[in-house]
């Protein structure tokens, strides 16, 4: 079978909860798809040219005064959502620098070891904080999200929390480790 560009599928799921620009769905990856999916703009400019192309996906309007132009997702683009939804999910191969980076660290000195888990560490930290401050506004509610809309945004974030939370422990018992090898 051949490999699917998930990236067309990212944007499917965002046009199907509303029309958007190129910009807005940017917008949308970079806040509620943070720390699950990532999309820049050299991936989201040609999927929107190639699903306007299939059909998936239409041009609704232009901003005359620029170039904005808002999609919608068609019954095509619909449909080819709901099949990748129902299909088997294949689990993606990790990818991380900083555990590369550790893993080939036991020839350095420790305190520069020490350094790349507090780095990682600070990382952490700091995604855990913004995805706190994000959960806290859909518990307060936002006007534009939906009750129903705000549980799976809450549970996706709840997830996230905890995976920061487990990296950030992670770092620590390893630094405490490292710390006692000595």
């Amino acid at each position: 079978m051949a490999l699917k560009n998930k990236s067309m599928y990212a944007l499917l799921g965002v046009l199907n909860i509303t029309p958007a620009t190129g910009y807005e769905i940017k917008k949308y990856c970079d806040t509620v798809l943070a720390g699950i999916w990532n999309e820049n703009y050299g991936h989201i400019y040609p999927t929107l040219k190639k699903l306007t192309d299939e059909a998936m996906i239409e041009v609704l309007d232009t901003d005359e005064s620029s170039t904005k132009i808002r999609y919608g997702i068609t019954e095509k683009g619909k449909e080819e959502l709901v099949k990748w939804m129902l299909a088997e999910t294949t689990l993606q191969p990790a990818r991380s620098e900083y555990m590369l980076k550790f893993l080939f660290s036991s020839q350095f000195e420790t305190e520069y070891v020490l350094k790349i888990l507090r780095d990682y560490r600070a990382i952490y930290e700091n995604q855990r904080n913004k995805y706190q401050t994000f959960k806290k506004s859909l518990e307060t509610g936002i006007e534009e999200i939906t009750k129903k809309r705000s549980v799976y945004m809450t549970a996706v974030l709840t997830k996230a929390i905890m995976s920061c939370e487990t990296n950030i422990l992670w770092c620590d018992e390893t630094m405490d480790i490292i710390r006692n090898a000595e």
